[in-house]
């Protein structure tokens, strides 16, 4: 692990830290670290007066799981999802965030985030959330693609399979920017502000 710098103005970017997704089981880091290791690291950066951008993802009734498109393993079973499952937890929201909302994987395609980012002067961004190997890894590498430095909260992320997450963290991130843990982003934060 190595974050080694953060810009003058970073963002941190939240995945989907939602009612829904923070219920599933989640590994190798249960939903209720990464929430709390997430919200230390808001509180930090909103103290720095840094973007704080928190990312959800959400569909219409009608819509279903994802645009369509052959995959072999089922959409989400055509399952209703229930009543605010799509809703950002309390503890992590605060009226000052940026709030986006997506409905892919990635938190670049569709959205506003890079108008957002760039209206601000965001060079670099700090992710976090649920799930690494989805949310998370696809909002990595569009980020990347798009010339942030990126920097990855590693234990402020989790997922839906401990060998997923491990495979983004061990062999991904490492191409697409540095990691580290929460306390290094923090210790990091505090040198620099």
């Amino acid at each position: 692990m190595s974050v080694t710098a953060l810009d003058p103005i970073t963002a941190l970017v939240v995945i989907d830290l939602q009612q829904g997704i923070l219920a599933a089981p989640c590994s190798p880091y249960p939903a209720r670290e990464v929430l709390d290791r997430t919200v230390s690291l808001a509180e930090a950066f909103r103290a720095a007066e840094l973007p704080v951008v928190l990312v959800r993802v959400s569909f219409a009734p009608d819509f279903g799981d994802l645009p369509p498109g052959r995959t072999e393993q089922p959409r989400g079973g055509g399952a209703a999802r229930p009543e605010g499952w799509d809703q950002l937890s309390e503890e992590l929201r605060r009226p000052s965030d940026l709030l986006v909302t997506k409905h892919n994987w990635g938190a670049f395609h569709g959205t506003d985030l890079d108008v957002q980012l760039r209206r601000r002067g965001v060079t670099q961004i700090v992710l976090a959330g649920i799930a690494t190997s989805i949310g998370v890894e696809s909002t990595a590498r569009a980020a990347h693609e798009h010339g942030y430095h990126v920097t990855l909260a590693v234990d402020a992320m989790s997922d839906l399979d401990a060998q997923a997450h491990a495979n983004s963290v061990q062999r991904i991130f490492p191409r697409l920017g540095e990691t580290g843990t929460t306390a290094e982003v923090l210790d990091l934060l505090a040198k620099t502000r």
